[in-house]
Formats: C-alpha cells, sequence, structure tokens
C-alpha cells in the first residue's frame, strides 16, 4: 500500500492535477489497491487564506472579502475544469458552502477586530478541505474510485492551535477505522494535508509544512509499504540550487542523515516529516510531478553503501548569533541550565551551540523574543549578539567512521572567519556558522571539493 502526498505545487492548475491523476493510476496498476492520497491547497492558498484572516482581524472587511472572493473563483474555474458534468453541481455547492462559511467568519473578525488561534486554524484549514475534494471528484471522474476522507476525523491531535501534534494512538484507530476499509475495498481514499483536529472536534493545522508530516502521519498510521512525497524538484539534492547552479541528485541516503538535513535547511522535506516513517521503518520516497518518471531520492533506515563521503549539504539564511558570557561560570555547576532556561521561557528553539570555560554561543532563527531573551540573560551574564550570519551543514554518514572528513570540511574554508563550528554526537554533520555575505563561496568551495 503506498500513499502519495501531492505539494501545492503538484495541484497548483488543471493540468498539474491531470498529472497527479496519472501518478496515482501507477499503484494499482501494480497491485490493484490504492493508492491513499494526501493533498496539500492549491499553490498560493494557505498565504492567501492567512492574509484574510489579517485583514479582517484589523477590520478591513472589503480587502478580506475581495481575496475570499478571487479564492473561491478560482476553486469554483478547476471543479469545472476537472469534474464529470454528473458531480459538478455537488462540488460546486460544497465550494460555495465552504465559501459562505470563510465569508461569514470574516465579517465576525471584523467587528470583533480579533483572530484567536483556534479561528485562524479554522480559516487555514480551508484551503486542504476545499483542494481534496476537487482532486477526489477529478479521480473519480477519469475513473479512478476516489473517496474523500475529511482529515479532521482522520488526524487527531492535542489543542495547540496552528502547531497541533498528532496523537498516534488515536490516529492510528481514526485512520484504520475510515481508510483501511476504504482501501481494502479497492478504492481511493483522497484527504487534506496540515489538518486535523482535537477529540473534541476543533479545527487544528499541524503548522507550516506540515501537509508532508500528515503525509507520514497518514503512512505510518496504515502501516504503508512506501511514502512518497511529490513536489517540485527531482528529490533531495547535493546543494542548495539558488547558489549551486547545477548540484547533483541523491538518489538515496539515511533516515538519520534526511532528518540532519531537513533540520539544517533543506527545503525539500519538512523536519517533522521524517519521524513518523522512522518510528515504522516505511521507506520515504521524493519525486518530482512534473517528471514522474525519474528515480526521485529513496529514503531508508540504512545508508547507501554507495554513497560518497559527503551525501549532501544544507543552509540556514538570517541567523543570529547570541554570545553569553561570564567568569562565574568556570567550574561552576548550573550556568548551563539558567541559560536554556531563558530560551525554554521564550519558546525561541537553538540550532548550534558551542561552549568554552567561559562563555557559551549559541545560533537562533527567530528573533520574535531577542531582546526579552538579552534582557534576561543579562541578569547573570554578559551578553551580545551578532545578526546576518549564516549556517552551513554538511551532512554524511560516513563522518561518523572516517574523521579526515570533517578536518577537509574545515579546511576547504580556511581562508573565511568562521564563527562557529560544531560537530554533534551523532557525528553525522559538521556545521560552520559564518557571515551570511560568506555562504555562496562557502558552498561552491565545498560543493567542488566534495562533488566535483
Amino acid at each position: 500500500m503506498v500513499v502519495q502526498k501531492f505539494g501545492g505545487t503538484s495541484v497548483a492548475d488543471p493540468d498539474a492535477v491531470r498529472r497527479l491523476i496519472e501518478i496515482a493510476r501507477a499503484p494499482r496498476a501494480r497491485d490493484g489497491r490504492g493508492p491513499v492520497v494526501v493533498v496539500s491547497a492549491l499553490s498560493g492558498v494557505t498565504d492567501t487564506l492567512l492574509a484574510i484572516a489579517a485583514e479582517a482581524g484589523a477590520a478591513r472587511a472589503d480587502q478580506a472579502l475581495a481575496h475570499v472572493g478571487r479564492l473561491r473563483e478560482r476553486h469554483l474555474a478547476m471543479a469545472r475544469a476537472l469534474a464529470g458534468d454528473g458531480a459538478l453541481a455537488a462540488l460546486t455547492s460544497q465550494i460555495d458552502a465552504q465559501f459562505d462559511e470563510l465569508t461569514a467568519v470574516v465579517c465576525a473578525l471584523a467587528v470583533l477586530r480579533e483572530v484567536s488561534l483556534r479561528t485562524l486554524d479554522v480559516i487555514a484549514a480551508m484551503g486542504e478541505l476545499l483542494s481534496s475534494r476537487i482532486v477526489a471528484a477529478a479521480l473519480v471522474h477519469a475513473g479512478l474510485p476516489a473517496e474523500w476522507v475529511d482529515a479532521r476525523r482522520a488526524i487527531v491531535t492535542n489543542d495547540d492551535h496552528t502547531r497541533a501534534a498528532p496523537l498516534m494512538r488515536e490516529t492510528t484507530a481514526a485512520l484504520r477505522a475510515l481508510v483501511v476499509p476504504l482501501v481494502a475495498d479497492g478504492r481511493v481514499p483522497v484527504l487534506g494535508g496540515f489538518i486535523g483536529a482535537t477529540a473534541e472536534g476543533h479545527t487544528t493545522t499541524l503548522g507550516r509544512g506540515g501537509s508532508d508530516y500528515s503525509g507520514a502521519i497518514v503512512g505510518a498510521g496504515i502501516d504503508a509499504g512506501e511514502i512518497q512525497i511529490w513536489t517540485d524538484v527531482d528529490g533531495m539534492l547535493t546543494a542548495d540550487p539558488r547558489i549551486i547552479p547545477q548540484p547533483r541528485l541523491v538518489p538515496r541516503l539515511s533516515f538519520a542523515e534526511a532528518a540532519e538535513l531537513a533540520y539544517f535547511g533543506a527545503k525539500v522535506l519538512h523536519p517533522s516529516t521524517i519521524h513518523p516513517a522512522v518510528e515504522r521503518n516505511i521507506p520515504v520516497r521524493i519525486l518530482n510531478s512534473r517528471k514522474p518518471g525519474g528515480a526521485g531520492t529513496l529514503i531508508t533506515a540504512e545508508p547507501n553503501p554507495d554513497g560518497h563521503e559527503l551525501t549532501a549539504m544544507a543552509a540556514k539564511r538570517d541567523l543570529t548569533v547570541v554570545d553569553i558570557t561570564s567568569s562565574r561560570m568556570l567550574m561552576a555547576y548550573g550556568f548551563l541550565r539558567r541559560v536554556f532556561e531563558v530560551f525554554e521561557r521564550f519558546r525561541t528553539a537553538v540550532d548550534v551551540v558551542t561552549t568554552s570555560e567561559v562563555s557559551v554561543s549559541v545560533t537562533v532563527d527567530d528573533r520574535r523574543h531577542l531582546d526579552s531573551i538579552v534582557e534576561a540573560l543579562s541578569e547573570f551574564a554578559e551578553v551580545s549578539i551578532e545578526g546576518e550570519m549564516a549556517l552551513l551543514c554538511a551532512v554524511g554518514d560516513r563522518l561518523r567512521a572516517e574523521p579526515e572528513i570533517a578536518a577537509r570540511v574545515v579546511r576547504v574554508l580556511e581562508e573565511m572567519p568562521l564563527r562557529m563550528i560544531s560537530q554533534a554526537a551523532s557525528r553525522r554533520n559538521i556545521t560552520v556558522i559564518m557571515r551570511q555575505t560568506d555562504l555562496p563561496h562557502a558552498m561552491h568551495r565545498l560543493h567542488e571539493e566534495f562533488f566535483g
């Protein structure tokens, strides 16, 4: 059984959905079952929905409703292009009902001038609810026995609105009750990604990038044989193509390598996506919906025995380095606990950490609470910050057994002023922090050294 997750660009317009239909036929040709299809909102729709919420909360109802009208017409046009005559009336009615609900919410928010996180989830979820209905109707019109499944009944989450976490035991039970029988009956279940609901039925979302996460959750819940992430690139690449003009495709990598790359900035895969697959040891394949014949990138538990010294590189921009210095740190216990309690208090994640006898340096990419963090840290240490920094991370399972690879990474970059150097306990990556302006040159040097 295969789970196929399609991103926003893979459902952007009628032609993209027609390609999706042909991709969905392939697993059925092999074993006559499935696939289970998980789709994102149409390209750009979630951003527009969030803009609608912001306009409504600022009492700019006219601007918000203008956005609603344009979204309504776009979805109705998709329905007319993809649904059969017999199903079009019902699909149009469902789309209109969804937008009538959105209109009512906008008008209420414009009066209240406040958008709660719970209401924001209701608005943001509409993109996937609409796209999944349209894709299900399109599959039926193309002769595939698809059936729409409301993801809010299948993905059970906690109540942390806008970044909810799935409750896997309850979600697995729901998926096995709703989705597995459809597959057993020869049907193609279609769900919206990114969305779920609490046990009480309140709509939630999994956070930006959560559609990939949904695909993995569904795959784990139904014990799929493979999870396919269909996107607009050929797979995982050796470097950011915006910096390296012709990076190589990585044909295979391990779960651990993929998790490192995703966390440190590789945009192909959302950082959370890999976890449900790892727990169930389900292979994940990244594929290009515009080139469905490509091999893509296969992610498995075991590393590629024929892999390069490095597997790939990832980068993050717009980082801030926070230096915390105190002579009281020397030979003292409890200092690091106090430092990280401050970051925890302000719910700010740290990417990289280095320490010396009397100082700690960390990087953060979330500056929203930085002033408050500096103020709190200054109560017991001297604090300085440096912005416009970047992170470059080289990842490869061979780093664990071949320490000379890490030495080569540093040696290649020796002409550049490196702010921090870190290698995690897993020893699958070596990470350097540098000025943002040095990042392109550094990535070119490393790519030439290790990938030719």
